[in-house]
């Protein structure tokens, strides 16, 4: 796929997918949730760590209201099914850490992008809106998914109800994102935490995605046991032994990422 609405870049084992359409506030189109399913697809086998930021003043405005159909004739369901299941399972399901680096505003669909990465770190001039109410709409796109296991259930359904503006550091502080970097800080910032995912131990970082999500549904007892399971595997990679030479070397470890 030739990427039209999105750049795609790697360096340093870093896949950087930026939503390309500026001058929409990169509002989500069929092109664009197409490029974004392939580009996660492609960076599992050219990079170690994703990140996905925007283009411009916005990360994301939400679906593009204007993509050639009237509202009367958008079938959202399809759209949701066909277009959206696959590019959010592929964000949320990755083997690889995802990162949302939030440069600015991030609406609707989104905002729900952005909570389905891993971590996310915004820009102090980002926000976060849930404004499907504001059309006539319930959240999508996993946001009744996402919110109430970040900020509860009752921030949840206010922010729902009302379509209220959340400033990143208001969401960092609901736990909503990770956390909320000044405007100037931002992009050096975000950069050298991607570069030290990508120099980290990915096989952990894999383990550590799994059993933290199976543990919303597990009793104890699966739990322990999954750790167990995890663990075991994880001490016999040779991450693991590079890890506690270098402990003991005292030196910075070299993990290769299996």
């Amino acid at each position: 796929m030739v990427f039209k609405v999105i750049r795609y870049e790697v360096e340093e084992q870093v896949a950087v997918i930026t939503l390309n359409r500026p001058d929409v506030m990169n509002a989500l189109n069929a092109q664009m949730r197409a490029e974004i399913l392939e580009a996660v697809k492609r960076a599992e086998d050219e990079a170690r760590v994703i990140v996905l930021t925007g283009a411009g003043r916005a990360f994301c405005s939400g679906q593009d209201l204007g993509d050639g159909v009237s509202a009367a004739g958008l079938d959202l369901e399809r759209v949701l099914r066909d277009e959206y299941e696959p590019m959010l399972k592929a964000i949320y399901e990755s083997p690889l850490p995802v990162v949302s680096a939030v440069n600015g505003p991030a609406a609707g669909a989104g905002a729900n992008i952005a909570l389905a990465a891993d971590v996310v770190i915004a820009s102090e001039a980002a926000s976060f809106i849930q404004a499907f109410t504001r059309i006539g709409l319930m959240p999508d796109a996993g946001g009744t998914y996402w919110l109430p296991r970040q900020v509860g259930f009752a921030r949840a359904m206010g922010m729902a109800l009302f379509a209220d503006k959340i400033s990143a550091r208001q969401a960092a502080d609901w736990g909503m994102i990770w956390e909320a970097i000044a405007e100037v800080d931002f992009d050096h910032h975000w950069r050298a935490l991607a570069a030290h995912l990508a120099n980290g131990p990915t096989a952990a970082y894999r383990a550590v995605k799994r059993s933290l999500r199976e543990g919303y549904s597990n009793d104890l007892s699966t739990q322990l046991e999954l750790e167990a399971e995890l663990q075991g595997s994880l001490g016999q990679s040779h991450d693991f032994r590079e890890g506690v030479t270098a402990f003991l070397e005292k030196r910075a470890p070299k993990f290769e990422g299996r």
